[in-house]
Order: C-alpha cells, then sequence, then structure tokens
C-alpha cells in the first residue's frame, strides 16, 4: 500500500460533557425531568428515542450533576443486585436488549422494589417504549406501568443543524461555510443520519484529500440516495 493510498481512521471521541448537550423542543421534557431529580412521580425512569438522539449523553449528564451508579450487563443479575452499593440512583443503558431474559428480567425486577423501598432512583434507557417490550416476568410488567418516560422526539432544522456542527467539532472537522446550511433541508431527519453523514463526509474528504465544501456534501448525500 502506498502512502498516497493509506487513509487514517482515528479514534472519534463525542464530547459528552453537561455543556454539549443540546437542547430543543424534542429533548426538552426529558431535560425536565433529568433536572427535577430526585423529585420523579416514579422510583424509574425511561428515556425513550432512536439510536444516536443522545440518551447515553443525557445518561452522563445526569451522573455527573447527581452521580449514580452504572449497572452494567454482567451485573444485572439477581444474585448482584443485593451487592449494589447504596446510590442516588441506577443507570441501565439500552434495557430491552435484556428484557426477555428471565435472569436479567429478574434483577431488573428486584433492583425496581429496592429503589421503591430506599428511595432509590432508576434511570434507564431504551430505543423502545415498555409496551413493546415482551417480558416473560408479569410482576416486572405491572413496575415498569408505573415508571415515568420522557421521549426525545425527531430533531428540527435548529437542532439538525446544531448537531452537524457539533459532530464535526468532536471529529475536530473544519467545514466550508454554507455546508451546513446546504445539507440541513436535504438530510433525513433523524439522528443517526446526522450521524452517519458526519462519518462518512470526514471520510470522503480524508480519502479525497479534500475540504468538506459543499459539492462533497452533495456527492454524500447523492451516494446515500
Amino acid at each position: 500500500m502506498t502512502a498516497e493510498q493509506l487513509t487514517l481512521s482515528w479514534e472519534h471521541r463525542p464530547a459528552l460533557g453537561v455543556d454539549d448537550f443540546l437542547i430543543s423542543t424534542c429533548n426538552e421534557r426529558a431535560v425536565a425531568k433529568i433536572d427535577a431529580f430526585p423529585d420523579w412521580s416514579s422510583p424509574a425512569l425511561i428515556l425513550v428515542g432512536a439510536e444516536g438522539c443522545g440518551k447515553t449523553h443525557l445518561l452522563r449528564v445526569f451522573q455527573s450533576m447527581h452521580g449514580g451508579t452504572v449497572v452494567a450487563p454482567d451485573n444485572l443479575v439477581p444474585e448482584h443486585i443485593s451487592e449494589l452499593p447504596e446510590s442516588e440512583a441506577f443507570l441501565i443503558e439500552d434495557v430491552a436488549k435484556w428484557i426477555g431474559i428471565k435472569a436479567h428480567e429478574e434483577a431488573l425486577f428486584h433492583l425496581y422494589n429496592r429503589c421503591f423501598a430506599s428511595g432509590e432512583k432508576l434511570l434507564i434507557s431504551s430505543r423502545t417504549f415498555p409496551n413493546h417490550w415482551y417480558t416473560l416476568t408479569p410482576d416486572l410488567a405491572s413496575r415498569l406501568k408505573s415508571a415515568d418516560v420522557a421521549e426525545i422526539g425527531p430533531p428540527d432544522d435548529t437542532l439538525l443543524m446544531a448537531l452537524l456542527a457539533k459532530h464535526f467539532a468532536d471529529r475536530q472537522v473544519r467545514v466550508a461555510p454554507g455546508v451546513i446550511e446546504y445539507v440541513t433541508p436535504r438530510i433525513e431527519r433523524s439522528f443517526a443520519a446526522v450521524q452517519s453523514f458526519a462519518a462518512a463526509a470526514d471520510a470522503k474528504a480524508l480519502k479525497d484529500k479534500r475540504q468538506i465544501t459543499i459539492p462533497l456534501a452533495r456527492d454524500v448525500l447523492s451516494a446515500n440516495e
């Protein structure tokens, strides 16, 4: 492989600080719920939203503000729940993928009951609503019905522009003037599409040794049609 053919793929680390979270109409209710902690109407708050909408970021914001213990999948089993240290809250990401596995369901049921009794809280995220989870444990299903749910909806144009700017900034990539304004009305209205476009534009700019300009953005958009 020649030097001209080699494209370096540096690790991409998104900024997940409190000040990096972008607030718009699509996520303001979820942010308000985080801000209201610990005065939630239920022991559990479920953040629901599509891939890339900022659920993980919002969990990190919560943790930086209030603390909390992240419950890894290996610990989401009944025998480990009683061993978890006392905490302001327990955080579980993408919980729906553990639903349908009996041991994980039992652990989640016990953790919910622990939070109900102790006053600790449970903050979990999911791409789907609880009424779409096919639980094996009826008691868990009844608990989940009482949980508070905050949805993060699709982004509006203002947030799309801010997200595009953030994804490029996270990658330390400069874009030519007018690119974000050109892309915004032409891209799919989803968080995943914004993330995918930024990655594709960055990769193409590196490969072609070009700046990210409107013509390059047009090429990337056309390739995804």
